[in-house]
């Protein structure tokens, strides 16, 4: 299958400057609304994905989409990722709250999944107008400059990352974290997954540990981190896969030791638990 990448990064900024940008601090009350408590939706998100859906499939044969606002009304259609046919992963709005709100960062992401194994990602700011981009095995690229992380600190309090527990961790899991946190350097979050893996990525931050694992949050983060030469592997210590069954968390790192070194400070020897 041949794909231009620099065709699909033209194709999502035209979404965004269509659909997203122009509606950036505009929204009516109307225009938000709750999907479930806590979790927000806006006409940005679903206008982006319908525009984003119809160009992407049109880009490649038999290829079809899950979209973070279709899963939300019909979890069904996350089967299609155990096909051996071309996805298109989407999320529209990452970062929808910021959005919301009136703040920065926020970011369109796509990753193109086919057998469960993500081919391509691009995650595009349409603030800062930056994109960042990855195929498999060719790399990661900021606006045509290659990424590469950075060589973390020995120290475990001199890391800089993320801790995204909260509700969406089991007890057992966000006790550890918890108990273990302090011995870690903690930077506050983005409340943008896509702003996050790209500072990853430019070796910026050292870590990230995720416990809500849609694909269309970590699909495109988890391919331009780990061609940017970081890691992205699951609890159980195996790699992230998109298709993946749900599982306790994600740790992301910018490289094997400063994964063990975060993995051992927040769970020890012992495996992250699975305790509910």
């Amino acid at each position: 299958m041949h794909l231009d990448p620099e065709t699909v990064r033209k194709l999502i900024a035209d979404v965004a400057a269509r659909e997203i940008t122009p509606r950036f601090r505009a929204l009516s009350h109307g225009e938000v609304r709750q999907k479930k408590p806590g979790d927000l939706v806006t006409i940005a998100d679903e206008a982006a994905e319908e525009r984003l859906e119809a160009a992407l499939t049109a880009l490649v044969p038999d290829s079809v989409c899950v979209g973070e606002e279709a899963a939300a009304r019909d979890r069904g259609v996350l089967d299609v990722l155990q096909e051996h046919r071309p996805v298109w992963v989407i999320d529209p709005v990452d970062g929808t709250g910021n959005f919301a709100h009136g703040r920065t960062p926020f970011a369109v992401m796509v990753a193109l999944v086919e057998g469960g194994e993500t081919l391509a990602a691009w995650i595009h700011d349409p603030i800062a107008g930056w994109t960042a981009s990855a195929e498999r095995g060719g790399g990661a690229w900021l606006n045509g400059e290659r990424l590469q992380v950075a060589t973390p600190p020995a120290d475990p309090l001199a890391l800089r990352g993320t801790l995204h527990v909260g509700s969406h961790g089991n007890r057992g899991i966000q006790r550890q974290v918890n108990h273990g946190r302090n011995h870690l350097g903690v930077v506050k979050s983005q409340r943008c997954a896509g702003a996050e893996y790209v500072m990853l990525a430019r070796g910026e931050q050292d870590y990230g540990l995720f416990t809500k694992l849609e694909p269309w949050d970590h699909a495109p983060g988890a391919l331009i981190l780990t061609e940017a030469g970081g890691v992205a592997r699951l609890l159980d210590g195996l790699p992230y896969s998109p298709g993946a069954p749900r599982t306790n968390g994600l740790l992301l790192a910018a490289n094997e030791a400063t994964w063990s070194r975060v993995y051992a400070t927040l769970f020890g020897d012992a495996p992250a638990t699975n305790e509910a």
